[in-house]
């Protein structure tokens, strides 16, 4: 075996945040999973998992190639050598079946500057899921900051912020975060939460909410450092599921490697479920269980 390790603090000033697994050149997974037993056992985590599917694989080889490339190289190159590159993105998605159900399917990738010709970044990705969307945008993640919160100086960031309030604003899409509380929530993401929350105006029929989910523990599991949260990094509409890697602050999509699952797949013509409908199921189980609570100082208080 070969282990190789990328400096990101000297390429990007980033991490290598992402998690995904390659196996065989044919099977996959992608998701917000760290590779520690405590994810496994004691945080609550969403990943995707495709079998016998060596064209998406090869693609996803790239990227992984990318940072074993990097694992030696001692700065980017710019631009990537083309066999880095990849025909399949958010203008020209791979087409082929998931679950016996036809799909469009792309995986994008972050930082920009890990990007090679063709490849979609993280960022474009979710901005353009959540351009498309007609009629809700739902959205599961960890932290949510529109800021580059580990920059020194402190810098505002509100490329996907901006983009949820257009949406809710000038189109009326329905739109629900369920963001995770727990002991390393910052109380600053709270406030920006606040003020997104508050482009709800049902008369108005402008809808954006939020709701915090709490992951239980007992006294001998809230010993376990790191651990009893939903970690996930998820989005849907109703055309699209992305499933990502990375946290929504600024950092993750400037210089922080990351990546992302995209797939449309809404139109069944099986029984089998689409992604998109298994994802559905998943963030309204979260969204109305007995572990989501309101956006509230009181929910914060008991709960936080």
């Amino acid at each position: 075996a070969d282990v190789r390790t990328v400096d990101m603090k000297k390429l990007t000033s980033g991490v290598l945040h992402t998690k995904f697994w390659l196996v065989d050149r044919k099977h996959l997974y992608i998701g917000s999973a760290n590779m520690d037993w405590r994810s496994l056992t004691q945080v609550k985590e969403l990943g995707a998992v495709v079998y016998n599917c060596s064209c998406l694989a090869a693609d996803l080889e790239k990227i992984f190639e990318a940072y074993w490339y990097l694992g030696e190289a001692q700065s980017i190159p710019s631009p990537w050598p083309s066999r880095f590159s990849t025909a399949f993105n958010k203008e020209t998605p791979l087409q082929l079946p998931l679950n016996n159900t036809p799909a469009s399917v792309y995986l994008s990738s972050s930082p920009p500057s890990f990007c090679a010709s063709g490849r979609t970044s993280d960022l474009q990705s979710i901005l353009g899921v959540i351009a498309d969307a007609d009629r809700f945008v739902y959205i599961a993640v960890m932290n949510y900051q529109p800021t580059m919160e580990f920059s020194h100086p402190k810098r505002y960031w509100a490329d996907i912020d901006t983009q949820l309030r257009r949406v809710a604003y000038e189109r009326r899409v329905k739109v629900r975060l369920l963001i995770s509380c727990w002991d390393h929530s910052q109380p600053l993401m709270f406030s920006f939460l606040r003020s997104l929350a508050s482009v709800y105006e049902p008369t108005s029929k402008l809808d954006v909410q939020v709701r915090l989910f709490v992951v239980p523990s007992n006294p001998r599991q809230k010993q376990i450092p790191f651990a009893r949260v939903n970690h996930n990094k998820y989005m849907l509409t109703d055309k699209v599921a992305y499933i990502g890697t990375s946290n929504w602050s600024g950092d993750y999509f400037v210089n922080t490697a990351g990546s992302a699952l995209v797939v449309n797949q809404t139109e069944s013509g099986s029984s089998e479920p689409t992604v998109q409908s298994q994802l559905k199921a998943v963030f309204e189980r979260d969204w109305f269980s007995n572990h989501s609570t309101p956006l509230s100082l009181e929910a914060l208080e008991a709960f936080c």
